[in-house]
């Protein structure tokens, strides 16, 4: 048993660094066109009353499109945990399969264009109750936005069954890629705009491009062998039923965490004209790197998660799940260092120009700094869950999520109104909200599975202690450039970024890190 484990691991795991690879490539390209889009929105919207309706509107359809339908969402999720232990070896959908599929996209349909409909008509109410400190015309202007960009709802479901189907298959580009041409739709029709003052076109075009990230999906699903035929056998159906038990405690789980959103712009919305703006960016900046690194990692290994958990193989799953996490604390730790050392100068070099000026600028870094502390917590956090899911639980996670709404609201009301911390306070609430999360998720997956975190976390220290010489350099070094121009601000960052990633690496190989040595050998070998 013990041989055909070790087999296993080694057959795969090759495949799961070229997949990972493949998908860190894809993910870069569609990051960097999401990152141009996010340049073009700042630099004709800047951070203003008419940029915080947006963001303030984009929320709820956000919620279906990127948390519930996006990659690692509940819906992705769910068709992931099921249809790969159905999916057989020929990698084709069988007719039982396509009848699943059918009655999965049937309820997502039917719920989802309910929950459209309610949006559009009750759009007023509920920005009225999001933003209740915002000003009238804020609140005004957000119902626009909203109404326009409702549709959006009824396609964030539909898009997260499309993902993981195609993830199951080994499908790995087009759910990576196809959030691209949502970008590149935003980019054309702000470009193409004139007179746009009220974010009416920037609405629009959010939606027409989540349309189209069905539309390129779609053929491919038909090439695989799926048909769409709507199908209601829900009653008495056992696999739609696992299904619905790891679905809706996820989508609850993914809801409450919207709720600490919520939260924070209430709390935003009492804060100065672009505060919520400032703290959307923040947040895109901290998606760029991060995002790319957990989606590489964890989309192929997830499917290969759930189906080590159905065979019963743990020594498997703790050998993945210690070398994935690992990988991504390498990882994180130089991405942590890079934003306290670089934010305020790489923003102020992607985004300072138009309507986006020095105190945008100042803001947006400012929340950033202090988001940048979730990030080792949310790639363990993100990590663990997967696990949770391969043992089809998700409704740990959704209790856990729960627990934490009121500590979110302590924390703001803390950090914000008693300490004034402003926009800082919003995203140094979300960085202990996401520590929170993360420990106890840590702690009650020994109901599931026992977990080696002895050896994770010795390597983490060694990583931590090697990411701590690396920092102080790196600060050494920025104290040598005093208030740089343009140009000197893109040597600054180069020249920090390569002395600290230079002084990481070799203190971890130094310390006997693995991570550290086939990073260089894949180097040496290129």
């Amino acid at each position: 048993m013990e041989e055909q484990q070790v087999k296993t691991i080694k057959n795969e795991a090759p495949s799961v660094l070229k997949a990972a690879w493949l998908i860190a490539v894809v993910t870069v390209a569609s990051k960097l066109i999401g990152f141009a889009r996010d340049m073009v929105v700042a630099n004709f919207y800047g951070a203003t009353l008419v940029s915080d309706a947006y963001f303030y509107a984009l929320q709820i359809p956000s919620l279906a499109i990127i948390i519930l339908g996006g990659v690692g969402g509940p819906f992705h999720s769910a068709a992931v945990a099921v249809f790969s232990k159905l999916v057989g070896a020929d990698n084709k959908p069988s007719e039982v399969v396509n009848r699943l599929y059918n009655t999965f996209l049937t309820a997502a349909f039917i719920f989802f264009a309910l929950m459209a409909i309610l949006g559009f008509i009750f759009a007023d109410k509920i920005m009225g109750l999001i933003i209740s400190a915002g000003s009238p015309e804020l609140v005004s202007l957000a119902t626009e936005h909203f109404r326009i960009m409702s549709p959006i709802i009824l396609i964030g479901g539909i898009i997260g069954i499309y993902y993981g189907l195609l993830i199951v298959h080994r499908q790995y580009i087009l759910p990576n890629l196809s959030p691209m041409v949502l970008s590149l739709v935003v980019i054309i029709a702000i470009s193409l705009a004139h007179n746009d003052h009220f974010g009416v076109v920037l609405a629009g075009a959010t939606t027409v491009g989540a349309l189209c990230q069905i539309l390129i999906q779609f053929p491919k699903l038909r090439q695989i062998g799926y048909r769409i035929k709507p199908n209601f056998d829900i009653k008495n159906n056992e696999q739609f039923k696992n299904i619905c038990e790891l679905l809706f405690p996820a989508i609850l789980s993914s809801t409450i965490g919207q709720i600490s959103i919520y939260i924070d712009m209430f709390f935003a919305s009492t804060l100065v004209e672009g505060a919520w703006t400032s703290v959307v960016f923040a947040n895109r900046i901290f998606q760029f790197p991060v995002g790319i690194l957990v989606t590489a990692f964890l989309v192929p290994l997830f499917p290969i998660f759930s189906r080590l958990a159905g065979e019963g193989n743990e020594d498997a799953i703790k050998s993945y799940f210690n070398k994935g996490v690992g990988v991504l604390f390498f990882a994180a730790i130089p991405m942590i260092i890079f934003i306290l050392l670089l934010a305020q100068d790489g923003i102020s070099v992607v985004f300072e120009r138009g309507a986006f000026n020095s105190n945008a600028v100042i803001m947006v870094s400012e929340a950033l700094c202090f988001l940048s502390f979730s990030i080792l917590p949310y790639v363990f956090r993100d990590s663990i869950t997967r696990v949770y899911y391969a043992y089809n639980d998700s409704k740990t996670p959704f209790l856990i999520a729960m627990s934490s709404i009121a500590l979110k609201a302590a924390l703001n009301w803390l950090l914000i109104i008693e300490l004034n911390m402003g926009i800082a306070g919003i995203t140094l609430s979300t960085s202990f909200i996401t520590l929170f999360n993360a420990t106890f998720l840590g702690l009650f997956i020994s109901k599931k599975i026992k977990l080696d975190y002895k050896t994770l976390f010795i390597n983490f220290g060694k990583m931590l202690l090697a990411g701590g010489i690396s920092f102080l350099a790196g600060l050494f070094i920025c104290n040598q450039f005093i208030e740089p121009n343009l140009l000197m601000k893109i040597v600054k960052i180069a020249v920090v970024i390569l002395a600290s990633s230079v002084s990481y690496i070799a203190l971890n190989i130094i310390f006997k890190m693995d991570y550290a040595k086939e990073l260089l050998n894949r180097f040496l070998k290129n």
